[in-house]
């Protein structure tokens, strides 16, 4: 998707017509718009996103009013006032026009607002407009997905959610549809079906024992699905009680007596959380030892063995060996004693050096001595080594366990506390909120319960399928129908390995490529880790031992943005070489509203440098101060376009503001002309 240009129509702060904001491409890929706070930033920004998925932002309030005050006010009673967004963007050399519009309808009892709907054509070779066939949503979702809208239209300043745990899911699911894996699950759907079909078919004309195990196989997958359907239920749940609980400690943090105290319950949860992740990664750790490692001390006995047989015949002189049993043989062959004497077969002589040949020792027995004299030595230093890591891994789960036992401790005399502040609003709030961690813990439980029973259910079901397999038909019809159970059931199970492949092989190569982005940004020390669940995590290794770092706000920006330019390159190789799975799209846009945030200069200046570099195209809407020096020096060749977003206030006091750009002063506050307050579009004359 190559976006071309947008216009709004009494879009929130723009009334009327705005000028067509046209946006840069190609070697000059990066449109700047400045603005101040409220001139209208995150309202185009969301204007992108309402247009192609009538979706918003987290930063953008009142979704139930987008039309222009002043339009409505203007307007007569009981008139309709549209407003819409009008996007312009390219694909496979067609070009689109979508539009999404709505209307708002003056009333007595006030201001109703409609349903939106979304208009879409598509430009012929001949330059006509035409209508396309499909629906413009499906058009639409085939080229960008509508859950991968968070990766390419985001608030900067909001980024680091993206790394958020309660995010994992949703980061898992989006990126396996960039990955096209949703192709492979729905032929594993289909097979499935078609299994079930074929095995009804089997238990109309199969025997007895057959119907009854094909009826067992067939409970369990019943009751297999209900606990899986019940564990998307839970997930949903714990989303929604994870939302509340966010909600209610920031309603805790709004009232002045329980401030302190919920600021320091948020820095003991994260510490909690960073601490059971670290317990976690030393587990791993210790299994990963024994695994490997463990069964060294179980050779002790052994290799004292060897040693022993080994001394024994060193003792004995016959290791090393002084004769070999090839130069035995050498002389028998050649019938010579290196006295000279003749070697006849049967002489006394031949006799007496044949017996030679079970006294001396073969050489491969020598080398094989050897060779596993050096692996002894080794399995012994790695004993003393094993026992060392695992008491370090003790030592480090303890050490965990101990401050892991601090923090819930002071978390529990904050609640204390706050259950018996003297703030009746406070009490209330905290008994909400232990509710709410109550109902989180009693379905995480049944979770984990849930997920037991689903594998022990999927195992006695894969039994059931290979007595039925095995059991002998006696009719051709039978027969022929087991066999194509068999085959559907092979194929499902190579689609599911083939879908684990892939995931994983895209996985380790997204990892490396965060990594690499994010170790150009930043600079500390710390690598980006990428669970198989898509969990972001920042690690630092000290003497060979990785351990997870509780990461700032600005790292968690920067984490972030190496995630998206790491999808973004990454799927843009993948849809190259896996052209049929993936979305039908190569390239895209990066849309970013104040991405520079907080952050000092050094990361600024890092980011400015790599964000026109991650992708095909950059709209970044900027304030002044985020816009200062090493901003603008690093991003001033890539700027294909810029403009101003002029805000008009309707207060007679108003402070006015203004940008200098390319020589010219362009006014971002100034005094309005009318009682209504609105923003006007100005395009930057900037020769290039």
């Amino acid at each position: 998707m190559k976006l071309m240009s947008i216009r709004l129509y009494n879009f929130r702060q723009f009334y009327g017509k705005t000028p067509e904001i046209i946006l840069g491409s190609g070697e000059r890929n990066t449109t700047v718009i400045h603005g101040n706070n409220g001139a209208g930033k995150t309202t185009l920004l969301n204007g992108f996103t309402w247009v192609l998925y009538e979706k918003f932002s987290a930063a953008f309030a009142s979704e139930d009013q987008l039309v222009n005050k002043r339009a409505i006010s203007e307007a007569k009673l009981r008139e309709s006032v549209e407003c819409w967004v009008e996007l312009g963007f390219e694909h496979h050399s067609k070009r689109y026009q979508a539009k999404r519009l709505c209307r708002a309808y003056k009333t007595e009892a006030g201001v109703e607002q409609g349903k939106s709907e979304l208009y879409l054509q598509i430009a012929g070779d001949d330059g006509r407009w035409l209508l396309p066939q499909q629906l413009p949503e499906d058009i639409i979702g085939r080229i960008l997905p509508a859950t991968l809208h968070q990766y390419f239209f985001f608030d900067g300043e909001r980024i680091e959610q993206i790394v958020r745990s309660d995010k994992k899911s949703e980061i898992a699911e989006a990126t396996k549809t960039l990955l096209g894996v949703e192709v492979l699950n729905r032929a594993i759907k289909h097979l499935k079906e078609a299994k079930k079909s074929l095995e009804a078919e089997l238990t109309l004309i199969g025997d007895s024992q057959t119907k009854q195990l094909l009826k067992e196989q067939e409970q369990l997958e019943q009751e297999s699905q209900q606990l899986a359907n019940r564990q998307q239920e839970i997930e949903r749940e714990l989303g929604h009680q994870d939302e509340l609980k966010r909600t209610l400690g920031d309603r805790l943090l709004e009232l002045s007596g329980a401030k302190e105290l919920q600021q320091l319950r948020d820095e003991l949860q994260a510490q909690e959380r960073t601490i059971r992740e670290q317990l976690k990664q030393s587990q791993e750790a210790q299994k990963r030892a024994i695994s490997t490692r463990g069964y060294t001390v179980l050779l002790s006995e052994a290799t004292a063995q060897f040693r022993e047989i080994v001394n024994e015949l060193r003792s004995q002189g016959e290791l090393p060996v002084g004769i070999k049993q090839q130069f035995v043989k050498d002389l028998l062959q050649s019938q010579c004693c290196i006295c000279g004497g003749e070697l006849i077969e049967g002489t006394h002589a031949h006799n007496q050096v044949a017996a030679w040949m079970d006294k001396a020792g073969m050489a491969d027995v020598e080398e094989t001595a050897i060779r596993l004299g050096v692996q002894m030595d080794e399995i012994e230093k790695q004993t003393p080594e094993f026992w060392q890591e695992v008491d370090r891994q003790q030592a480090n789960l303890a050490q965990g366990r101990t401050e892991l036992s601090r923090i819930e401790t002071q978390l529990d005399d904050i609640k204390k506390k706050l259950r018996n502040f003297p703030d009746e609003d406070i009490i209330q709030l905290q008994k909400r909120l232990d509710e709410t961690e109550d109902k989180i813990r009693e379905l995480t439980l049944e979770k984990g319960a849930n997920q037991q029973q689903i594998e022990r259910l999927i195992t006695d079901a894969e039994s059931k399928a290979k007595q039925i397999a095995k059991h002998k038909m006696n009719e051709s019809k039978q027969a022929l129908a087991q066999r194509r159970i068999g085959a559907t059931q092979d194929a499902i199970e190579r689609l599911i390995e083939v879908k684990a492949r892939l995931e994983n092989q895209f996985r380790t190569s997204l990892e490396k490529r965060v990594q690499e982005i994010f170790t150009s940004i930043s600079f500390t020390p710390y690598i980006p880790k990428l669970s198989d669940k898509y969990e972001l995590t920042l690690v630092e290794t000290t003497a060979g031992q990785e351990n997870m770092v509780a990461a700032s706000t600005g790292e968690n920006q920067i984490l972030s943005l190496s995630f998206i330019g790491g999808i973004i390159n990454r799927v843009r190789e993948w849809i190259q070489d896996h052209a049929l799975m993936g979305p039908d799209s190569s390239t895209f846009p990066i849309i970013m509203d104040s991405p520079f945030g907080s952050l000092d200069e050094i990361y600024r200046r890092q980011i400015a440098k790599t964000l026109p570099q991650l992708a095909n195209q950059l709209v970044v809407l900027v304030t002044k101060t985020q816009w200062r020096g090493e901003v603008a020096r690093e991003m001033e060749s890539y700027i294909g376009r810029e403009y101003v977003l002029t805000y008009n206030s309707p207060k007679p006091d108003c402070e006015q503001d203004f940008i200098e750009l390319a020589g010219t002063r362009y006014d971002l506050v100034r005094r309005s002309p009318n009682e209504f307050e609105y923003t006007e579009i100005v395009e930057v004359d900037y020769e290039f």
